[in-house]
């Protein structure tokens, strides 16, 4: 993930963060933001939207009609069933990497906020999970071998075309003893240990199945290291690459099974390994590369409950990772655009918003259960105040920003037309039947027309750094969705539709 500077935007003074948020409010009203937001509809399209990036034979129940099953023979040259699973953005590659990370927020989000979310959106959520869970525990069938990626990116990125028409490569990377990958194992271990939770009072057996596979992935994980980016460098490089290293990947595997099964060796090892594993590292960068500050944020529920005190460690670097991002505070290291938005160089900038501020809204509830506030220098950040913030940027991505305009398509009156992806640019089989070729779909990828299927819940990359957007195809950065943009947005999303 790439690394950002450290500072405001032009023309902020140093000042308090609540002045800031008086600031943000007078924006807020002045950009015409009238009667809220309806939060439970956001909600209810961002988990419809992983619907539309399903891979494999699609369920009866399908609610985005114009997708239809694909990529059937995956992994048949390995003499496996990979089919299932998700494409994570516009694509048409199953990358195993951010797909893990995808589950496992989603997963975080069901455990910390599935009450707020209603019966029927709770239920779609975790029909979300078993999709992704079902493919993981496939892809991780043979011991001391995990499939981490089908289909071969140079070719499918040398093509436009439906998920349905592919036929690209659809190769099978694994990694195994001789060609580790710390990284991918220990982010698939933290998936599944992190559904199993979700599925402990709903599906017990299953819940043991993700839970024993969990344990499996993340013994390979840690006992032969190394990063699944130098094992695979030409298939996973520059679209996936570990460019963090993978040793926050086993802190964060170890982090989720001490959740899930109460286990004193995953403590053990988390405490041991503190250090030697680089726990203080970038406490402020969060997602598919970076779980640091995620590490800190999910371990630090325990040391507020009072129940660990020899994890006190991850919860100053916490609190630092909050000071570390407050607007206002003289020592932030977290851009914000003139709109407000929380900016981080290096594309796909909604990723660093939704993780982050998930981060931020989870924190504040640990806080507020312990009640605490965070000292950042001569001022201190209340869970009421981290709950703004995170508010602030969920709304902008539904629309109380300098474009009037939401991220979210399908979301309000004026959303993004010209996505970058595949499947929702391309005619849909039932309004063009006939095979679409490699190169035939540059069509449409050119067209200035909107897109003829509406992806209806997917979060676009977002605005530059002035909350510019442009509204295009070929600007990727800013018009791809992803799985893990939407992930932890659905947790945000599923309070703030109980607490508007």
């Amino acid at each position: 993930m790439a690394r950002n500077p450290c500072h405001l935007p032009a023309g902020f003074p140093s000042f308090s963060a609540s002045l800031f948020f008086l600031i943000l409010a007078a924006n807020h009203l002045r950009l015409g933001a009238s009667g809220g937001h309806d939060y439970h509809d956001a909600l209810r399209k961002s988990i419809l939207f992983f619907e539309g990036q399903r891979s494999g034979r699609l369920p009866p129940d399908q609610r985005i009609r114009w997708r239809k099953d694909s990529a059937l023979h995956d992994g048949a040259s390995a003499g496996l069933d990979l089919t299932g699973g998700y494409y994570d953005a516009g694509d048409n590659i199953k990358f195993g990497f951010p797909m893990a990370f995808t589950i496992t927020l989603l997963s975080w989000s069901i455990i910390d906020f599935g009450r707020n979310m209603g019966g029927g959106e709770l239920r779609n959520a975790v029909r979300a999970v078993k999709w992704g869970t079902d493919y993981l525990l496939k892809a991780t069938a043979r011991d001391g071998v995990v499939y981490v990626q089908v289909g071969d990116p140079l070719s499918d990125h040398n093509c436009w075309e439906r998920p349905e028409d592919m036929d690209t490569l659809r190769t099978a990377y694994k990694i195994d003893a001789n060609n580790p990958g710390s990284d991918v194992a220990g982010e698939t271990a933290a998936a599944l240990a992190a559904a199993s939770i979700v599925f402990r009072s709903r599906d017990p057996a299953y819940s043991r199945l993700l839970l024993n596979r969990a344990i499996k992935v993340f013994e390979f994980a840690d006992r032969h290291r190394g990063a699944y980016s130098s094992s695979l460098r030409y298939a996973v490089c520059p679209f996936y690459c570990d460019v963090n290293g993978y040793q926050d990947e086993l802190l964060w595997g170890a982090a989720w099974l001490h959740k899930a099964s109460r286990r004193r060796v995953y403590r053990e090892y988390i405490v041991r390994n503190e250090v030697v594993l680089r726990a203080g590292d970038t406490i402020n960068e969060f997602g598919w590369d970076n779980k640091h500050a995620g590490i800190n944020v999910l371990l630090s529920k325990e040391v507020l409950m009072g129940r660990a005190n020899d994890l006190r460690s991850f919860q100053i670097n916490a609190d630092g990772f909050i000071c570390s991002v407050m607007p206002g505070i003289s020592h932030t290291q977290v851009q914000y655009s003139p709109g407000g938005l929380i900016f981080k160089a290096g594309g796909s900038n909604m990723q660093h918003v939704t993780s982050l501020s998930f981060l931020l809204l989870a924190y504040s509830n640990y806080l507020s259960h312990a009640n605490r506030a965070v000292p950042c220098g001569d001022t201190s950040a209340s869970p009421a105040l981290l709950k703004r913030l995170a508010k602030r940027q969920v709304d902008y991505i539904l629309g109380d920003n300098p474009l009037r305009m939401s991220y979210m398509v399908g979301y309000g009156p004026r959303y993004p037309q010209r996505i970058h992806h595949r499947a929702s640019s391309l005619p849909s089989l039932d309004a063009h039947p006939g095979h679409i070729g490699c190169k035939a779909g540059s069509h449409y990828f050119l067209s200035p027309n909107p897109n003829p299927n509406l992806l209806v819940g997917a979060v676009v990359g977002g605005p530059n750094s002035t909350d510019a957007f442009p509204d295009s195809r070929p600007f990727f950065q800013e018009s791809e969705p992803t799985t893990y943009i939407n992930a932890p947005l659905v947790g945000l999303l599923a309070y703030f539709s109980t607490h508007p």
